[in-house]
């Protein structure tokens, strides 16, 4: 995934390193624009520009209106896929093993399959709510540049 450009469209009065950046979704990933990526934009309108928080890398004096660069490391774009894919397949595996384990009948396994994908996301909430996670996996404005 290369780095995406964006427009800084506010900057945070009280956290001055914080901005909010309009970055057009299909301009992010060459795979994502050809229909061939992760299925990340499936949910929402992929073809429309997204407004994402971001921090700013120190030293960087920027405005409203610059066009900036954004990145977010690849161990960490790694981690988050693992937190928000992750959590919830190893919870309807586990949940549903035990319930295999205890002889249930396939309706109870299927419930339990669902249940522990409720389960997984409820985690991978809580962990991606964490000041540590969000800090993370924010993304950062690494550079200012001119059209």
């Amino acid at each position: 995934m290369q780095s995406p450009h964006g427009r800084i469209i506010s900057i945070d009065s009280e956290h001055p390193q914080t901005v909010v950046v309009e970055v057009e979704a299909a301009a992010v990933c060459k795979r994502c624009a050809e229909g061939k990526g992760c299925g990340a934009g499936l949910m929402g309108a992929s073809s429309r520009a997204r407004r994402v928080n971001a921090l700013l890398v120190d030293g960087l004096n920027v405005e409203r209106g610059d066009s900036v660069s954004l990145s977010l490391e690849p161990g960490n774009l790694l981690r988050a896929a693992a937190i928000v894919y992750g959590l919830p397949l190893v919870g309807a595996l586990s949940a549903a093993l035990l319930a295999l384990v205890m002889d249930a009948t396939d309706l109870a396994v299927a419930a339990a399959a669902l249940l522990g994908i409720i389960a997984g996301v409820v985690l991978a909430r809580l962990r991606l709510q964490r000041t540590s996670c969000l800090r993370d996996l924010t993304p950062v404005v690494i550079a200012k540049y001119s059209l």
